[in-house]
């Protein structure tokens, strides 16, 4: 949690906020930065999350489309092939959640500085 005079901030609200993710969207994030030890697919993670596959999927390409995971292809020895995911590297990740959180602190800062231009 963190205090802000009036109010409390989770901080699992403030990723979610400044990344614009559904909960499924972050359920699935933190499994891949935190539980997942290798590569996974779209059908495993709806099975270890308890979610619909195409959920998993659809949140799979936004946060692939935001650059938080990665996607690569295996090619099936019967033929054919399946995508698997990763997060991105912790500290990428939370380089990327500190510029959002730094620039939302500037739009404040900027504003409050216009106070005195009025």
């Amino acid at each position: 949690m963190i205090d802000f005079a009036c109010k409390r901030f989770d901080l699992n609200e403030v990723i979610k906020c400044g990344l614009n993710l559904t909960k499924s969207d972050y359920k699935i994030l933190q499994y891949l930065v935190f539980e997942s030890k290798d590569v996974i697919s779209s059908e495993e993670i709806s099975k270890k999350l308890k979610i619909d596959v195409s959920t998993a999927q659809r949140s799979l390409k936004k946060l692939r489309d935001q650059g938080l995971v990665h996607r690569s292809q295996i090619n099936l020895s019967p033929g054919g092939y399946v995508y698997v995911y990763s997060a991105k590297n912790r500290n990428e990740l939370k380089k990327m959640i500190l510029e959002i959180v730094n620039n939302w602190s500037k739009k404040v800062e900027d504003e409050l500085n216009s106070w005195s231009k009025k």
